[in-house]
This record gives structure tokens, C-alpha cells and sequence, in this order.
């Protein structure tokens, strides 16, 4: 009797050690500003810029305390190497977010977006107001490349590298979707549009597969690496749609938010779409979305309320932090090697 009451116990924790979650292969970063209530002259002390979430799944502040930091990007190499687009321009760290300095000039100010060459991660392209600009030099100069743009129609929302080949980029603009196959030497225009496209994302699954969102053209999808575009049929597409996510934990499964939508997903490829907003806060304004590669996790950044999150893709929906926050893009970032 004796044996069988100590084994049980030991039993139960090795069931427990073999059944627990395996170790998180990614970072979890948001770009957020939490100042709901603040006015000018207030004493509130707020904090906003870019937090990261810890082991025990809040979110902590590091770096500036600056409301207008919009993207994050890190250099593959090492983790510490940071690039922030902000309203001021590129902010640049070397110290993991300790200690930051501005990159670009005075003419370089708001943009929407930066992302680091996977395969040549000393390039870093910038989405600008008015055009695109390149560092060729981790940062120290910032040459715009915008070759091929045209002279109005080029305010870009967001920008992204091709994981399978360096120098091949897709550009959101004002007016459509522009692409180079040359580090931004020359674009030319592969979707137009006469709504701002928003966002522009490849698939984790299959490089050749890229969706798009657009403030009133719907919401796009490209299966041959970004060279001919089509809508999805089944979506609304009188209002904006702000961004996709896709499931790297499953190929069928995308997510798409906007301000008027709320949360809709597909769970079929794109054949078919849900909205998944019950269990959201009334009205459902939802900035952004994004999913964890490591277990499919749903968030929705409702606008000034909070994150949410859904372990079931939607079904059910809790709160999850950052209250009174306008969160502008989540960032997974895989974890550096030990």
C-alpha cells in the first residue's frame, strides 16, 4: 500500500511533464499606444511604443515611452539588432531595445512599415508616406529606391521581403501592388487598385501564395509569387479591411480584421468565411490581428479596449491585455539560438 501511494504521485508528474507544452520557438512583440483618456496637460503617466510578452503571458514595456511606433522588424543574426518605424523615422537598436538612435533625415518621417531582408538581413526596406527607402548598411543610410513608382500614388501601408529569395519584395500602395525582383533597383505595378491596399503577406506553407487586404477592393489572394491577383468571392468590400494573418500551424486557416467586419476567417483556404465576433466588444472595431506560429493562437486588437485572444480560432474570445491600447501590428519573432 505504501508503494502504490508514492507511484501514484510520481506517475501523475511524469503524465503531467510528458503532456505539457513545448517550449515557445517565437517572441511575441506589439507595437501599441495605450493613452485612452489621456489629453494634453494630463498628469496620466501612460506607456506606449513596443512591448513584449513575458513568460507568464503579460506584456511588458521596453525601450522608448513613445505613443507612435507603428512596426518592428529584427535582424536574423541577432535578436538585438531592432529597427522601429515610428512618426520621427527609423529608430535603431544594437542593445535588444535599450538604447535607440534615429536613423533617417528629416525628409524620412512616419512611416507605416519596416521589414528586414531574411537572406540579406543588411538590407531593410521602409514604407514611406511618399515612396520606399532601402538601407543597404544595417541602418546607416537609408537611399530611397523607388524606380518605377509612380510620382502620386505611392503612399505605402506596408512592405515584405519574398522568405525564398532575397532582393524580391511586394509593396502595398495607395495604388495598387507593386513588385521587384531587384532589391528595389526598379517596381513595377502588379495589382492596380483604386483603394489603398493595407496590407500584403506571404504564406508560411507556400511561398507562391500571398494575400493582400485594400480598403475597398476586398481582399486578395496571389498564387504564383505575387504576379496576377484575384478577389475573393463571399467577402464584403465596401470597407476597409486592415490586415491577414495566416495559421502557420495550418494552411487552410486565415484571418483578416477590419473596423466595420470585425474578425472574419476562413478555415477552407478562402472557399469559405466566418465572422468571428461574438464575444467581442460591442461594435467590434478591430485595428489588427495576428496569430501565433506556435500553437494558432487568435488576437484581436480591438481599438482602445484591449487584446483579445481565442485558443479555438475565434469561437470564444477572452481578455488578454494591453487595456485602453491602439495596437498597430503584432510581431512573432523566432527566439535566438541558444
Amino acid at each position: 500500500m505504501i508503494r502504490s501511494k508514492i507511484l501514484l504521485p510520481l506517475l501523475g508528474l511524469l503524465t503531467g511533464s510528458a503532456a505539457a507544452a513545448p517550449a515557445p520557438k517565437h517572441d511575441m512583440f506589439v507595437a501599441a499606444a495605450i493613452n485612452n483618456g489621456f489629453v494634453v496637460g494630463s498628469k496620466m503617466v501612460t506607456l506606449s511604443g513596443l512591448f513584449q510578452r513575458g513568460p507568464d503571458n503579460s506584456f511588458g514595456h521596453f525601450g522608448l515611452n513613445f505613443p507612435f511606433i507603428v512596426s518592428l522588424a529584427v535582424d536574423p543574426r541577432d535578436a538585438r539588432v531592432m529597427y522601429a518605424a515610428s512618426i520621427n523615422g527609423v529608430l535603431c537598436s544594437t542593445d535588444g531595445g535599450q538604447n535607440w538612435r534615429i536613423g533617417t533625415s528629416w525628409d524620412m518621417t512616419e512611416p507605416k512599415d519596416v521589414f528586414v531582408d531574411p537572406h540579406a538581413p543588411d538590407h531593410i526596406y521602409l514604407a514611406l508616406p511618399d515612396g520606399i527607402a532601402v538601407s543597404p548598411d544595417r541602418g546607416r543610410t537609408w537611399p530611397r529606391r523607388e524606380n518605377g513608382l509612380p510620382e502620386r500614388g505611392k503612399y505605402m501601408q506596408a512592405v515584405r521581403v519574398d522568405r525564398t529569395r532575397a532582393g524580391r519584395a511586394l509593396a502595398a500602395c495607395e495604388s495598387g501592388l507593386y513588385l521587384t525582383e531587384d532589391t528595389a533597383g526598379s517596381w513595377r505595378r502588379v495589382f492596380a487598385s483604386a483603394a489603398t491596399v493595407t496590407d500584403v503577406r506571404q504564406s508560411p506553407h507556400d511561398p507562391r501564395l500571398w494575400l493582400a487586404t485594400t480598403q475597398s477592393d476586398g481582399v486578395l489572394a496571389s498564387h504564383d509569387g505575387g504576379l496576377t491577383w484575384k478577389k475573393f468571392a463571399g467577402l464584403p468590400a465596401a470597407e476597409a479591411h486592415y490586415n491577414v494573418a495566416f495559421d502557420a500551424t495550418n494552411p487552410r486557416r486565415f484571418a483578416i480584421g477590419g473596423w466595420t467586419y470585425g474578425v472574419l476567417v476562413t478555415e477552407d483556404g478562402g472557399e469559405t468565411w466566418t465572422d468571428r465576433n461574438a464575444g467581442l466588444p460591442e461594435g467590434h472595431c478591430v485595428f489588427r490581428v495576428g496569430l501565433d506560429p506556435d500553437n494558432g493562437r487568435l488576437f484581436a486588437a480591438v481599438f482602445k479596449d484591449a487584446v483579445f485572444a481565442s485558443d479555438d480560432f475565434g469561437r470564444t474570445w477572452r481578455k488578454d491585455g494591453l487595456e485602453g491600447a491602439l495596437v498597430y501590428n503584432f510581431h512573432f519573432v523566432p527566439k535566438p539560438a541558444k
